[in-house]
């Protein structure tokens, strides 16, 4: 597993998943590829000028792979995936870690780091975290994840 990012800390979301941490790692790599490779989020990385602005790089998501906005830093499956990405407004990342609690359940944590540098960038920052609509965006992301991997891990009728 991957050492702390050095980017300055915001935030991490938590949720706790009835399904075991494989099952918990599809449903994660499923709802980036729905959330970050649709039109909306590929324009929106154009718009604040992304290093990334194509989904491309090996799938399933593993190192290299890159997202509209983010590139796959590093990748252990059922454990952690760590996406960075870079604007003209910040440098980010998003660290994800998977911790199995015991049978059929696994808690996923997303936490946020950022740099914003300059006066755009603080204004930037007021805007997607002042305004609260990064932690919307994630708690929408963690519910996501939350219903795809459960619905995988049962059983056919």
């Amino acid at each position: 597993m991957e050492e702390a990012d050095p980017l300055p800390y915001l935030d991490e979301h938590t949720t706790v998943i009835a399904a075991e941490a494989d099952d918990v790692w599809r449903g994660l790599c499923a709802a980036l590829e729905r959330s970050f490779s649709r039109a909306p989020a590929a324009a929106y990385a154009r718009l604040v000028r992304a290093a990334d602005t194509r989904p491309s790089g090996p799938r399933p998501l593993a190192e290299g792979s890159v997202l509209p906005g983010f590139r796959v830093r590093a990748a252990s499956l059922g454990e952690q995936l760590i996406l960075h990405g870079r604007h003209r407004f910040s440098s980010y990342a998003l660290i994800f870690r998977l911790e199995p609690l015991g049978p059929g359940r696994t808690r996923l944590r997303a936490e946020s780091r950022a740099a914003f540098p300059g006066v755009a960038g603080g204004a930037y920052r007021r805007l997607v975290f002042g305004s609260g609509g990064h932690a919307v965006g994630m708690r929408r992301l963690l519910a996501g994840i939350r219903r795809t991997s459960e619905a995988s891990g049962r059983p056919l009728p």
